[in-house]
């Protein structure tokens, strides 16, 4: 079928009650962002049930941006009637139009959103299905048809349509607020990145380095990792930590199985002075419960207890394998995996403590400064811009 025009449908936006308006104009945005490349192909019209963009002419590229931009419940290709919107018109134009799709039985659904126009939804669906009818060999199916030939009217225009494709779904970009990540460059941190955009969470990220232990290999995997991210958020900012110093006295004094859950405690309390001062509410991790030593449930309540500021952990309860299909589908699990160790992978204790206690952790803490560490970590922190490419 041919297109001019496209219909963008909100979804889980149209639950919304006063605020709706402002989501909606937050979608506009973010389309506006992703169809940068393409400002002068198209036109956009805002309304309180969809999004209308007019093509100037047919782009799967832009097809593909529409698909990752968060808060898009689903979108459908038309063919927009702009000059006549005679029922005869309306009826060529469904006959030539249906006769390029593939199947045997089709039904025809009208949605009269114009009240106005003097035909009602059922007029036209059996003057466009008699057509159909007399001038092809397709069958009417009302249960199971192969074909579902969608007409909407209204006042701008009459959109006719025969395929829906399923958007990201969740909120536009930072109409729910902001959010600071951890990431480390392995497979959960990405994935858990991902969810978080979806729902409308504008990421920052900070990575903690410990050069010359880590490879620079780790960085610009890290920029490769995030450079995917940017089709669901166009510009992000990471945040390196050069965490060497604090970590070389982390296993100094640490007792056997703790090295790991002091550094933990101390990226915590790293990224709540950062979320802190850039004014970010929430700290976000790609933890799963129990896939590692310090993301069983004592290790965690260990951990956390360092931060007042709410930490969100949107992998909590997924599978492995879960985790591993979703990464793969968003172009992040091949980069993942390069083999580029970070800090917490080349400092593994031979048998970290999955039930640490608290009052084992704060006398490690004790015997060094690590205040002082963590104001020279912050004061030495280098920012990477990375931006997507139109």
């Amino acid at each position: 079928m041919n297109y001019n025009s496209i219909i963008v449908r909100f979804g889980e936006l149209s639950t919304k009650g006063k605020n709706k308006k402002d989501f909606i104009f937050s979608l506009a945005r973010a389309i506006r962002q992703n169809l940068k490349a393409f400002e002068d192909k198209y036109s956009m019209l805002i309304r309180h049930d969809h999004i209308y963009l007019d093509l100037k002419e047919e782009n799967l590229d832009i097809i593909k941006e529409l698909k990752e931009i968060p808060g898009m419940y689903s979108f459908s290709l038309c063919f927009k009637i702009t000059d006549n919107f005679d029922l005869e018109n309306i009826e060529d134009v469904a006959l030539k139009e249906i006769q390029s799709e593939e199947g045997k039985t089709f039904k025809v659904k009208t949605k009269r959103v114009d009240k106005s126009y003097p035909y009602t939804s059922d007029d036209i669906n059996r003057a466009v299905a008699a057509k159909i009818l007399k001038n092809t060999s397709l069958k009417v199916d009302v249960h199971n048809p192969e074909i579902l030939f969608s007409i909407e009217v209204h006042s701008e225009g009459i959109y006719l349509f025969t395929k829906t494709i399923k958007g990201m779904g969740g909120y536009p970009k930072g109409s729910i607020g902001r959010g600071l990540m951890m990431i480390s460059g392995g497979i959960d941190s990405p994935v858990a990145s991902y969810l978080l955009l979806k729902r409308g969470v504008e990421l920052s990220f900070i990575h903690f380095a410990a050069p010359p232990y880590t490879n620079s290999g780790v960085i610009e995997k890290l920029v490769d990792l995030l450079s995917v991210l940017t089709e669901y958020q166009t510009k992000i900012k990471l945040y390196i930590v050069p965490f060497t110093k604090l970590q070389e006295e982390i296993y100094k004094y640490s007792d056997v199985g703790y090295p790991i859950t002091i550094m933990r405690r101390m990226m915590y309390r790293i990224a709540s002075k950062v979320a802190k001062q850039k004014f970010i509410p929430v700290i976000a991790t790609g933890e799963s419960i129990g896939q590692v030593a310090s993301q069983t449930l004592e290790s965690m309540n260990v951990i956390n207890e360092v931060t007042s500021i709410p930490v969100i952990r949107p992998l909590a309860t997924y599978d492995k394998v879960d985790i591993i299909d979703i990464s793969k589908n968003i172009g992040t699990y091949d980069i993942s995996i390069r083999p580029f160790e970070d800090c917490c992978t080349i400092f593994a204790p031979v048998k970290p403590k999955t039930a640490p206690k608290l009052e084992v952790c704060k006398t490690i803490e004790e015997k060094f400064d690590y205040n002082s560490l963590i104001d020279e970590c912050i004061k030495n922190i280098e920012v990477k811009i990375i931006k997507k490419e139109f």
